[in-house]
């Protein structure tokens, strides 16, 4: 079955609890209940964009947290759930799932819900109610706000002028940790470049070891055609290089790929939304507008 979204748990969840008598770790509890879906390893595999923590973990936690509110699920200690009478009770009753609305029959939950909306902390409860985990709604509207950055910056990008677009991408590189980070060990080359090479980068202090980068801007629609590629290939020999990056703010073609593939030169293709995304995790045309600390209980704190 498809992955089932955190309210979808809240059942399996109640019956493995319910079946044993004693406390289950939570390890125990996930394998069990990912037992009981049949889900598979590549549903159990998959992680919240913070790469922090499964999707199945996150919603199974968010679950139990529901549960918990509704007076159906204990903690007796760190890292261990027990049902409680309550959930034996209504799970007695054969439902064919366990919800929001289901809960609501407890004065617990109903009471944590409204407190919830009086603090303002539920304007996507209705969205969250029907899919997603609190995470997942936040990870979802930053991976929204982040395609839209990404679409303006290529944008921007492309407006400026060629020698604008090589010494962006000479930062880049620069701020990913080429050259050690060190502002001398890069050059934009301008006019003066030589073999379709734009500019260069040092590996090393004598400078035996360097990247050649050639920076193209094209309509954004627009495919790289290949004989810019086999240029800058060529243009490696002409400065004995055997690495080079070819950045654009359009595409390459799967012909460019290919060649690529064929050839003994190292060579990275960096397409527009690569070098979006790259500019945007180093920080190079940038800013943080707004930041925003998701946190947690510290349970190694509360240990008496």
């Amino acid at each position: 079955m498809s992955m089932p979204n955190f309210q979808q748990l809240m059942l399996p969840m109640l019956h493995r609890l319910c079946d044993r008598r004693d406390d289950v770790p939570v390890s125990l509890l996930e394998d069990e209940v990912a037992k009981l879906l049949r889900l598979s390893n590549e549903d159990l595999s998959r992680v919240l964009p913070s790469g922090q923590q499964s999707v199945f973990s996150n919603r199974l936690n968010w679950a139990r947290s529901y549960l918990t509110k509704a007076g159906l699920v204990e903690t007796p200690r760190r890292g261990y759930y027990r049902a409680t009478d309550r959930a034996r009770a209504l799970v007695s009753e054969n439902l064919r799932e366990i919800d929001v609305g289901v809960l609501s029959r407890f004065p617990e939950f109903v009471a944590w819900r409204a407190g919830q909306k009086a603090d303002g902390a539920s304007a996507e409860l209705g969205e969250l109610d029907a899919k997603s985990s609190p995470e997942e709604v936040i990870a979802a509207k930053f991976e929204v706000l982040d395609a839209e950055l990404a679409r303006e910056l290529v944008e921007r990008v492309y407006s400026f002028t060629p020698a604008f677009f090589e010494r962006l991408i000479i930062e880049l590189l620069l701020r990913m940790g080429y050259g050690g980070g060190r502002a001398e060990m890069g050059k934009a080359l301008g006019r003066v470049g030589d073999g379709g090479v734009d500019g260069v980068i040092k590996e090393d202090e004598l400078g035996l070891d360097v990247v050649c980068v050639q920076a193209k801007r094209f309509a954004l629609d627009s495919a790289v055609p290949l004989r810019e590629v086999r240029d800058f290939v060529g243009g490696l020999e002409g400065n004995r290089a055997t690495k080079g990056v070819f950045v654009t703010t359009s595409y390459f073609p799967a012909a460019a790929h290919d060649y690529i593939a064929r050839v003994s030169k190292r060579v990275t293709l960096i397409d527009g939304q690569q070098l979006a995304k790259l500019m945007i995790r180093h920080c190079v045309g940038v800013r943080v507008k707004h930041t925003y600390e998701l946190k947690k209980i510290d349970e190694d704190y509360f240990v008496e």
